[in-house]
């Protein structure tokens, strides 16, 4: 059946070169490209080889020249700190242009790699425009990560300087980045130059000269600088992927394709036009904060928000609401994870209630999988779509998705909707066949990948063709299982390795998870295969109850699991749920799965470097001996 989106979709799997070709003409070149895909060294595809570009100046001097540098192009709220703040284009080139020269000054030039180790202010998307705008690398390490993690990142990237702060704010504590910073340079084998240092108010700490200067000092006799022309396959950064044991996985970002796909998704995906307020609530140390609090927008010239602050805590659960109704947010991106988290707090949605979101029109939630329980509360309450869409650092941008710029579709609950212009996704079997619709396998992209993906990794092409290209030949691996249905709409399930088998049998934590989410006492949960010597794995589920519950725990266990036997069958062997009081995660919201089995498993395990609140393993362990799982009791 024909549609506006199926035209479109079609032509982009079909003529790719003319497609993104087109997509070219909507950014700033100082030379366009002729060669718009380089298909002669797969799985190495290059994207617009002879064209010259520079990031910086598709996200903000473009617009400045074509009139608009009065506009607002980010604005900054901090309810932890209670600082506000807005930045018009031209306001926010002037910071970014004379820290550019400041960077300059210190020896820093085209091709070098900096390090951005910072809290959610201003000042680190200035940093990364600055790297943008000489032709420096950035790799931004999310602040607050462990010192060995980021003397990792030190190491492999050869950084030649470090910006930083004094330190970051979480709710009810204060993150003293310094101690940090100054044991991973300890531990470093490569020795940074210069380390630049914010000095937040009144958390300020000493520097020791000459390596370590202030903000302010490294601006003291900077120039502005103009932005320097950059091939489109040269690099815009380094994101590191918090990989479990080794050297750390260097996911890279070639320059042309990186503007030309993520400002085609501002409108396309999003709906976003230039005179539009964007919210992105993630972090810029995750690729979310790269893509959507700093680069889409910017070169869609749109005003985005930087919030310092969480969806509860900040102070309350209302945090979310009062940011869309102050900024009159049209759109916010965010993880499943924060919606839980409000959900939690607030089942009623009573603060919603206090805000005005009149100019609210759309809710898309990424990062890990959506379960329907949550998606529909927050259809009811705010009445407006919620979107679901899926991708991954790798990609940068969404793979599969509801393309709201292009034409509405339909919502099916627990599907991430369909494959995103560009993106031709397949499922393949443990037999290497494709599957039918609605069999489960092995998702994958057939190649090349679309502009604005990972073209390699750093240093590290035999890695990437190992790690991503080898085990199913012409396909780029997700790492990602589930399935694709007769419309096709694509369902994600589980990671590869959270499919478990019990007594011969594939079955997808996701699916149990889902289930469990409909219990209308259960806020979140996660589910988990453990070692069974019988029948190999057995499923378990953790549930965290929704605040002010009265059932007792051991009736919503009960109901739990007869519902997982109701609508998934005896088959699943589902005969445990306990109830927790919390998760542990990732800062970024994703719920530490595999580090559980191993805690129940009773294996080694590494501490996570990118876990919330470490604490929360030790809490996972008590519960599960005294419910007698640990070792599968």
């Amino acid at each position: 059946m024909s549609s506006k989106f199926n035209d479109i979709y079609q032509k982009s799997i079909n003529s790719p070169e003319e497609f993104w070709g087109n997509a070219a003409q909507d950014i700033f070149w100082f030379k366009k490209p002729t060669k718009i895909l380089n298909k002669s060294n797969p799985p190495f595809y290059k994207w617009y080889e002879d064209g010259i570009t520079n990031t910086c100046y598709n996200a903000l001097d473009i617009h400045i020249d074509l009139g608009k540098g009065s506009k607002t192009a980010l604005i900054y709220d901090s309810p932890i700190t209670g600082n506000k703040s807005k930045f018009t284009y031209e306001e926010l080139r002037s910071k970014v242009s004379k820290f550019a020269g400041a960077l300059k000054d210190l020896g820093v030039n085209k091709g070098d790699r900096v390090i951005i180790y910072m809290p959610m202010i201003p000042e680190a998307v200035v940093a990364m425009l600055a790297c943008a705008r000489i032709g420096a690398i950035h790799s931004v390490v999310f602040g607050g990560f462990a010192s060995n993690e980021l003397a990792s990142r030190i190491d492999d990237s050869k950084a030649k300087l470090l910006v930083t702060a004094s330190c970051g704010f979480e709710p009810g504590r204060t993150v003293e980045y310094k101690p940090l910073v100054d044991e991973a340079i300890k531990q470093a084998q490569h020795k940074i130059s210069k380390m630049i240092l914010f000095q937040r108010k009144g958390h300020e700490v000493k520097l020791n000269a000459p390596m370590e200067i202030s903000w302010e000092e490294a601006h003291a006799n900077a120039k502005d600088t103009d932005c320097v022309e950059m091939n489109s396959n040269e690099f815009a950064y380094i994101l590191y992927t918090s990989g479990t044991t080794g050297t750390p996985k260097g996911i890279v970002r070639d320059i042309g394709g990186h503007i030309v796909a993520l400002k085609w998704t501002m409108k396309n995906i999003y709906n976003i036009d230039e005179d539009d307020i964007w919210w992105s609530a993630s972090d810029i140390g995750w690729i979310v904060g790269h893509s959507y609090i700093v680069y889409a927008p910017l070169f869609k010239g749109c005003t985005t928000v930087l919030f310092e602050g969480k969806p509860v805590g900040t102070p309350d659960a209302g945090a979310f609401w009062k940011i869309i109704s102050d900024y009159k947010v049209k759109s916010l991106f965010t993880a499943p994870t924060a919606f839980r988290a409000i959900k939690k707090e607030d089942p009623e949605g009573k603060f919603f209630s206090k805000y005005d979101l009149s100019k609210f029109e759309s809710l898309f939630l990424a990062g890990e999988r959506a379960d329907p329980d949550t998606i529909k509360w927050a259809e009811n309450l705010l009445k407006v779509p919620v979107i679901d869409h899926w991708w991954q650092t790798e990609t940068s941008w969404a793979i599969s998705s509801n393309c709201t710029g292009i034409e509405m579709m339909k919502t099916k609950y627990g599907s991430a909707c369909k494959a995103v212009p560009g993106y031709d996704v397949k499922i393949i079997k443990s037999d290497q066949t494709l599957a039918k619709p609605n069999e489960m396998g092995d998702i994958v992209v057939k190649l090349p990948l679309p502009p604005g993906t990972f073209p390699t990794l750093w240093n590290a092409d035999q890695r990437y063709k190992e790690n991503y290209m080898s085990n199913y030949e012409g396909y780029y691996q997700t790492y990602d299982a589930g399935h694709i249905d007769e419309d096709g709409y694509i369902w994600i399930m589980s990671r590869t390795d959270d499919i478990i088998n019990v007594a011969g049998h594939r079955l997808s934590t996701g699916a149990i998870e889902e289930v469990l989410s409909e219990h209308q006492s259960v806020a979140e949960c996660a589910v988990l295969g453990i070692a069974d010597k019988l029948k190999g794995q057995l499923p378990i589920g953790l549930i965290v109850l929704k605040a002010g519950v009265d059932k007792d725990n051991e009736t919503i266990s009960k109901e739990c699991i007869q519902m997982v036997r109701d609508k998934i069958g005896p088959v699943a062997a589902f005969k445990v749920a306990i109830v927790i009081k919390r998760l542990p995660k990732t800062r970024s919201g994703k719920i530490l799965r595999g580090t559980i089995r191993k805690i129940a498993d009773n294996v080694k395990y590494k501490m996570p470097p990118t876990i919330d609140d470490p604490a929360i393993l030790d809490e996972i362990k008590q519960d599960l001996i005294e419910n007698k799982i640990l070792n599968n009791g």
